[in-house]
């Protein structure tokens, strides 16, 4: 990549109504904090959304990725290269995958995967410098470090409507106070699922009172 077309970290997120990003797919994913509902969207179907993810993976050339979620995948896109799933298992197993820890020790036994966490805002200029769309998918805990530091260009949100009252949210309390732009109309499909593009600005909320 030159230095005239830096490349972008996008976060992809599932989302309920109420902000909940936690085990979306599947029965096992996440159930730490005693989680209930791990497998919330699994259990959802959208009849509309899976051609909107495909086409969010066209420029997708890196991923980058936190433990837990790195974890799920080794386990399973590189067993999923044929089939109905094919086109996206061999997208993943054919890019390079960094994972965001701080074990200098950290066994990754998955083709193309590589560690960092030792100076995240270097590594990020780093990756947009060597990539024209890295994604972080899932990997909550991650995104809420990128959130707090600003340290992504595009955040996309599939939104369910559903509330589940508890659960690891997208935004803790750490986020940046920050102005998001609309990046273009909402889609929304039969079932109510509401694809969000937002890109980060540097503007911050400004405060004042209405009549005065």
């Amino acid at each position: 990549m030159s230095e005239d077309a830096p490349g972008r970290i996008l976060i992809d997120l599932f989302s309920t109504l109420d902000g909940v990003a936690q085990g979306p797919g599947g029965v096992g994913e996440d159930t730490s904090g005693g989680f209930r509902f791990s497998g919330w969207q699994a259990g959802y179907p959208s009849p509309g959304m899976g051609a909107e993810v495909d086409a969010g993976m066209r420029g997708l050339d890196a991923l980058l990725l936190g433990r837990r979620t790195y974890d799920i995948f080794a386990s399973y896109w590189p067993q999923h290269t044929d089939g109905e799933e094919g086109h996206i298992g061999r997208l993943f197993d054919a890019v390079p995958k960094y994972v965001a820890s701080r074990n200098p020790d950290l066994a990754l036994d998955w083709q193309g995967s590589s560690r960092v966490g030792d100076d995240l805002a270097a590594e990020i200029a780093r990756l947009r410098a060597t990539h024209r769309e890295v994604h972080v998918i899932g990997s909550i805990d991650f995104v809420h470090t990128l959130l707090a530091e600003g340290l992504f260009d595009q955040l996309n949100l599939w939104v369910y409507p559903l509330l589940l009252g508890t659960g690891k949210k997208v935004f803790d309390d750490a986020a940046l106070p920050s102005v998001l732009r609309l990046l273009e109309p909402p889609v929304v499909d039969d079932a109510g699922v509401m694809l969000l593009r937002y890109g980060r600005t540097d503007r911050t909320p400004e405060v004042g009172t209405f009549g005065a």
